[in-house]
C-alpha cells in the first residue's frame, strides 16, 4: 500500500526530524572529536577511546537511533509529511550506519586474542633497535623476546583464559594453519589471522631490501632506521585519526641459498591491536612477495 504525503512542511514534526537529523550529525562529529582530540594530546588515548567513543558513543548513538526512529514514526502517522519523512530517514540511515561500525568493532574486539605483538619467528625474535626503542617511550608495551599477555585488574576478567599465556601461543592459536583461507573461514573454529610466517625468496638480500624499502615508503611509514648492510629495517606507522603508532622491523637474512624475510609488528599502547598488527605483517610480505624483481 503506497503512502500518500501531504503538505511538504510538518509543521512540529519536521522540527522533530530535523532534530533527529542534527543530532545524528552530531554524533559523527562527536566520534570525528574523541579521535582528534587524542591524536592531537587534547586528552588521553584512554579518555578518548574508553570513555567518549565506548562509553558515551554508545549511548549517543542509541539516543540518536531512537530520535531517528520516534521521527519517522511522527512523520508517518495521521496525514503523512514528505519532507519531515526525509530528514528523518536521512537522520536513520546515519545512525545505523555509526551504529553497524561500533558493533562491528565489538565483534571484531571478540573475535582476535587481546595481543598488540607479532611477529614471524619467536624461536629468533626480531627485536627493535635502542633507537626505536627510545622513540616508543617509557609508557609504551614492553618489546621482549619471550612474554607473557598481561592485563589491568579492569580487564583481567574479561580475558581470564590468556592470563600468563606466551604470547607465541596465542598468536599461533589464532593463525589458520593453511594458506586456503576459504578452508579456515568455514573451519567449525574460524581463525582471525592469517598464516604468519617467514617469507623466502629467490632474489639477492640486497635487492630484497630496497623492495623492502620501497613498500615502507609507498604505505607511508616513517622510516626509524635503514641498514642494507645488517638488513634490517625499522619504521613507524601512525593511524591517521587516532595517532596510534605502532612500530615494524624486518630483518632480512641468507638461509641456505635463498632470502628469508622475518618481520615484527608491535602497538605502542593498548593490550588489543583488534588484529591490525597480524593483518600488516600478512599484506606486507604478500605484496614484498609480489614485487617486480629483476632475475637473479
Amino acid at each position: 500500500m503506497s503512502i500518500m504525503f501531504k503538505d511538504q512542511s510538518g509543521g512540529w514534526r519536521g522540527h522533530v526530524a530535523i532534530a533527529a537529523l542534527v543530532f545524528s550529525i552530531f554524533a559523527v562529529f562527536w566520534f570525528a572529536i574523541a579521535a582528534l582530540g587524542s591524536k592531537y594530546g587534547i586528552w588521553s588515548w584512554q579518555f578518548g577511546l574508553s570513555k567518549m567513543t565506548i562509553g558515551w558513543g554508545q549511548a549517543v548513538v542509541m539516543a540518536t537511533l531512537g530520535l531517528s526512529v520516534l521521527a519517522c514514526i511522527l512523520a508517518l502517522i495521521k496525514a503523512p509529511r514528505k519532507r519531515p519523512f526525509i530528514l528523518a530517514f536521512a537522520a536513520l540511515l546515519i545512525s545505523a550506519l555509526l551504529g553497524g561500525r561500533m558493533l562491528g568493532l565489538a565483534s571484531l574486539g571478540q573475535s582476535v586474542p587481546p595481543i598488540h605483538d607479532i611477529q614471524t619467528d619467536w624461536s629468533n625474535p626480531v627485536m627493535f633497535s635502542e633507537t626505536l626503542i627510545n622513540l616508543r617511550g617509557d609508557g609504551a608495551n614492553p618489546v621482549r623476546e619471550t612474554s607473557q599477555a598481561v592485563f589491568g585488574e579492569t580487564s583481567r576478567e574479561e580475558w581470564q583464559s590468556y592470563v600468563g599465556q606466551p604470547i607465541q601461543d596465542i598468536q599461533e592459536a589464532a593463525e589458520c594453519p593453511s594458506h586456503d583461507e576459504k578452508l579456515c573461514e568455514d573451519s567449525a573454529e574460524p581463525k582471525p589471522y592469517k598464516i604468519i610466517e617467514p617469507l623466502y625468496l629467490d632474489q639477492p638480500a640486497a635487492s630484497v631490501f630496497e623492495a623492502a624499502r620501497r613498500l615502507v615508503q609507498s604505505r607511508g611509514w616513517t622510516i626509524v632506521s635503514a641498514d642494507p648492510v645488517e638488513g634490517r629495517l625499522e619504521a613507524t606507522q601512525t593511524s591517521p585519526w587516532w595517532g596510534f603508532k605502532d612500530d615494524v622491523a624486518i630483518r632480512i637474512t641468507q638461509e641456505e641459498g635463498r632470502t628469508r624475510v622475518d618481520m615484527r609488528s608491535v602497538s605502542r599502547v593498548g593490550i588489543s591491536d583488534l588484529g591490525a598488527n597480524a593483518r600488516r605483517i600478512s599484506a606486507f610480505l604478500y605484496d614484498l612477495d609480489a614485487q617486480p624483481y629483476s632475475a637473479p
